[in-house]
């Protein structure tokens, strides 16, 4: 399953180089998660941490189980802290 993954320019000129759209392989957000990781060392846990996802334009917490589906688009969005 070939899924779309983005993120916002910011993010990716932190933790990817700049580029923001990836085409990866996976089944579900746990598989989006690794292969961004093995990608990008390390980056698992800036995911965890700092951002949350839309799965289709849905919201969600970081779910693991959360399937994905075959040419849809994984969004990560920096969490927004306030105070």
């Amino acid at each position: 399953m070939t899924v779309r993954v983005a993120f916002t320019s910011g993010f990716a000129r932190r933790y990817t180089g700049g580029t923001r759209d990836f085409d990866i392989e996976a089944r579900n957000l746990r598989g989006v998660v690794r292969e961004m990781d093995r990608l990008f060392p390390g980056l698992a846990h800036a995911l965890e941490e700092e951002t949350t996802v839309a799965i289709d334009g849905e919201l969600y917490e970081i779910d693991f189980t959360q399937p994905v589906k075959d040419g849809g688009e994984v969004f990560f969005i920096p969490k927004i802290e306030g105070g």
